[in-house]
């Protein structure tokens, strides 16, 4: 791997630097960390002309053996560079120390494992049996094959994760891709591309790693009619153009969209262990997660007392340097996000939110102060918007019929959570939320296996687990008729 200021996109299996670059810059202080390049219209070309020769002119898609080889190689080699990519990781994408050793690097990897073991049990093939048809007998089955060409774009809040998230089981599958960074964490992005590169066998074409600030780099990729799947983990309004688009061509779309998830804290909840855990929810990497629970919703007559529980929670997070072992939150992605975090507070309390804490910028650096919103109304922006900061916005309801009317106010449903004494209960509302994961007294449901998506307006599809591999297969069934014995 080379030095993190510069580094190389991957096409068509050669390391290539570019005649333009931008910038890249360390969100906990502000400075310019490095440059990445800065890829044209002619690179996206190249780079799908790549990915469709390898996978129409080689044996990529229908070589089992080679594919698993080269997962595990990918797996070592992202093992072996750990320590380099938690330091690239902590630098750009600003992720405190502590949350590398989870799911911003540490828990990925473990993706690419969990691919290559499915690769190597996975069953491609389902026999159906026979039928009597038309006056003949018929064999059936279903073949399952790659779907073709992948154009993979992320966002900058979990690079890693997201990434490996998409190309393993894209590659496990037979695909072959074209892999886009976010132009505010590209050299994490590339860097994988690198080892790729250099650790494992994985032939020139089947991957390819670009990184871009150009608007229309991203709009030819999920437009180009070699493509033949667009995965995309981003805003919804960005999903929803890439969904039109692709109609022109009938592409299959995998889409991880926005999110606006609502905690559930019912009368006979545990009130500190709740409240702690909703305030330590909401400044994970600041905020900047699109399943984190932003909607507190709490029983009206105890508001006032689990937003105190709340606040005190808010208290003990650590703002600071990512670098220090001991921080628990570190800054915003950008000067940009800050200003709409501001913005949206600031207009949450003129509308008549109570701000109870934060809602404050720390220099320097892009942090923001861990922020809590109380008598917040359920049809305001703050209660509606997608912040993606460290802001709680306290709703009070009335009974459990009533929060669950509001946890199903919005046009999102990616996540949600539910406290209560009674699991049952709990397993209940769960189950009336129109959402696709779903956390009951604290349950963490983030793993390599379990399928993540969501309803309504926050996606398209499921990543992760079996699911995520299949949104990367085609089935074709055949039928022969079967001639029989005494014929034969």
């Amino acid at each position: 791997m080379s030095a993190p200021a510069g580094r190389s996109q991957l096409i068509d299996g050669k390391l290539l630097t570019a005649d333009t670059t931008f910038p890249t810059y360390n969100p906990a202080t502000g400075e310019l960390l490095g440059h990445a390049p800065d890829a044209t219209t002619a690179n996206a070309e190249a780079a799908v002309a790549a990915a469709r020769r390898a996978f129409d002119t080689t044996d990529w898609s229908t070589d089992r053996d080679l594919r698993l080889r080269c997962l595990r190689q990918l797996h070592q080699a992202l093992d072996e560079h750990r320590e380099e990519l938690r330091e690239l990781t902590i630098a750009e994408v600003g992720a405190p120390r502590q949350l590398t050793h989870g799911p911003q690097l540490d828990e990925p990897i473990g993706i690419v494992k969990f691919y290559a073991d499915l690769l190597e049990s996975y069953e491609f093939t389902e026999d159906l049996g026979e039928i009597e048809s038309r006056g003949q007998r018929h064999h059936r089955w279903v073949e399952k094959e790659a779907a073709g060409v992948v154009v993979a774009i992320l966002p900058y809040n979990y690079p890693n994760q997201l990434a490996l998230a998409k190309i393993s089981p894209a590659l496990a599958a037979g695909c072959t891709v074209v892999l886009k960074g976010a132009p505010q964490t590209p050299l994490t992005t590339l860097a994988l591309g690198e080892l790729i590169a250099e650790h494992t066998d994985i032939p020139p074409g089947v991957i390819n790693v670009l990184s871009s600030a150009r608007p229309e780099v991203g709009e030819l990729l999920t437009t180009h009619p070699d493509v033949d799947v667009v995965t995309f983990t981003g805003a919804t309004t960005t999903g929803r153009r890439i969904m039109a688009a692709a109609a022109d061509s009938v592409k299959r779309v995998f889409l991880e969209l926005g999110g606006k998830s609502a905690m559930i804290i019912l009368a006979d909840a545990d009130f500190v262990k709740a409240g702690m855990f909703a305030a330590f929810t909401i400044c994970s990497h600041s905020g900047q997660g699109c399943a984190l629970t932003s909607r507190l919703l709490v029983p009206r007559e105890h508001h006032d007392r689990i937003v105190q529980l709340v606040a005190a929670g808010m208290a003990r997070v650590t703002v600071g340097d990512p670098t220090d072992p001991k921080t628990t939150m570190g800054p915003l992605i950008s000067e940009q996000q800050r200003d709409k975090v501001d913005g949206m507070v600031r207009r949450a309390v003129e509308a008549g939110a109570t701000l109870v804490r934060g809602g404050n910028r720390i220099e320097p650096g892009y942090f923001y102060e861990p922020t809590l919103l109380a008598n917040v109304d359920p049809d305001s922006e703050i209660a509606q918007e997608e912040v993606f900061g460290p802001v709680l916005a306290v709703i009070p309801f009335e009974d459990e019929e009533d929060a669950v009317r509001i946890a199903n106010n919005s046009r999102y449903g990616l996540s949600g959570a539910v406290h209560s004494a009674d699991d049952e209960r709990a397993i209940r509302v769960a189950r009336r939320i129109r959402t696709g994961t779903f956390s009951i007294n604290g349950g963490n449901y983030f793993a390599p296996d379990v399928p993540f998506g969501g309803y309504k307006q926050s996606g398209v599809g499921r990543e992760s687990g079996r699911s995520g591999f299949e949104e990367f297969l085609e089935e074709k069934s055949f039928a022969r008729v079967v001639v029989p014995v005494e014929q034969a």
